[in-house]
């Protein structure tokens, strides 16, 4: 039998092989995450019609004169080129830009990928379309300890946060100039008491003389009389044209307590800030209050998740805080993971073990909340690699034609 015969067989299986391959990338070409493969041939062994000597007295050395047996698959690597990015608006859906993969747990088992879109099933779990389990790490008190196992990522729905007792108040705008003596402005500002209570914080200014004013706090009662828990003369600075910061306020936590309310600490009152000093010019009457650092209690109401991978609550009352942070895996070398479905990956002793740490540390690429990773796949690629496919597996057919052409010569011989 002719050795062309098989050797041309081993050809069309590989070639179908490489189709296989080609194929599998075109379906996969909007597949999340997907990353392409390639084939990879490589001869089998070759029968040696002649050996090669070495050269002997007069005579030279000979080569070897070997016939192939045929070619076979030698692997199909992975391309983890990085895909586009395509943005979707998801807040759950996460591209990683760079290396590194996504650890999710699936029936106990510990896998990994590239495809972040992801949702909250009904116990707040962070989960894939599948129901694999996203691993990472929780928060405590706002701060993340990424030393500790990863576990699942859960959103803590209905959390709150504890309210605010306010502590600083500043101040800024205008106060007019041309203003005769006894003139009044006032502004208000709520400021929050230990038991998150939003309380209505009266700041009076009046012009005592020439560049001269005072400041009085005032609060309500439980009748709603007006009590005075604070006051302070405010200097002015002629060489820098604004009210020294020096001269604010302390509101007396025993005057506010003493007013039915619950503070445990003093509350200061700042005149000015960088960006929004209190001035006295011949202009209009802006002076208020520009901010205070209390907050009432608040609820969760949204999330983020930064290129670092943290999951970020924003709480009803405007706090934001860490709720946890997603764990990104990396390997020394990515193309030995073992691609499972799901567009899922697990680890061997090809891939190495996993890396865990978090996003943008250690060579692992960065996060980009809204948005996912898409397939790598080059459909001009992967077209021409059809042609070279289709042309391979027809060439080795004709192989197989003329060799049984050549028996059927062999068997004429007879006639």
């Amino acid at each position: 039998m002719l050795r062309s015969m098989f050797s041309a067989v081993s050809g069309l299986r590989s070639h179908q092989t490489m189709m296989d391959v080609v194929g599998n990338n075109i379906a996969n070409v909007n597949t999340a995450g997907f990353k392409s493969s390639s084939t990879v041939f490589e001869d089998t062994l070759s029968q040696v019609v002649r050996a090669g000597g070495g050269p002997q007295g007069l005579r030279g050395g000979t080569n070897p004169a070997q016939v192939g047996l045929g070619v076979r698959v030698g692997g199909i690597t992975t391309n983890f080129g990085q895909g586009n990015t395509q943005v979707t608006g998801r807040a759950t859906d996460v591209a990683l830009q760079g290396d590194g993969f996504f650890v999710v747990k699936q029936d106990g088992q510990t896998l990994y990928s590239r495809a972040g879109a992801f949702s909250f099933d009904p116990s707040g779990q962070l989960v894939n379309p599948d129901g694999a389990i996203v691993q990472g790490w929780a928060a405590s008190g706002g701060q993340v300890n990424t030393n500790a196992p990863v576990g699942a990522l859960k959103l803590p729905i209905g959390q709150t946060v504890p309210p605010r007792q306010t502590a600083n108040v500043n101040a800024g705008g205008n106060l007019p100039a041309a203003a005769a003596v006894g003139t009044k402005s006032s502004s208000s500002i709520y400021i929050y008491d230990s038991q998150g209570k939003a309380v209505s914080a009266i700041m009076t200014y009046t012009k005592t003389g020439p560049d001269a004013w005072s400041l009085s706090v005032t609060v309500p009662d439980a009748t709603g009389k007006a009590v005075q828990v604070g006051s302070a003369n405010l200097a002015w600075d002629g060489a820098n044209k604004t009210f020294a910061p020096t001269t604010g306020a302390t509101l007396s936590a025993a005057a506010l307590n003493g007013a039915g309310h619950a503070f445990g600490a003093n509350v200061q009152v700042a005149l000015g800030t960088a960006t929004r000093p209190l001035t006295q010019f011949a202009a209009a009457d802006t002076a208020g209050t520009v901010d205070q650092d209390g907050a009432e209690m608040g609820t969760l109401e949204s999330f983020t998740i930064d290129p670092g991978g943290q999951l970020i609550g924003v709480f009803s009352n405007g706090s934001r805080e860490t709720l946890g942070q997603v764990a990104v895996a990396s390997f020394t070398n990515p193309p030995g993971l073992e691609k499972v479905s799901g567009s899922l990956y697990a680890g061997n002793a090809s891939s190495g073990a996993a890396a865990i740490g978090t996003a943008g540390d250690g060579g692992r690429g960065t996060l980009a909340s809204g948005a996912l990773e898409m397939s790598n796949v080059d459909l001009a690629q992967e077209f021409t690699n059809l042609i070279v496919a289709q042309r391979g597996f027809q060439a080795n057919s004709k192989v197989i034609t003329a060799s049984d052409e050549l028996l059927q010569d062999l068997v004429n011989l007879k006639r």
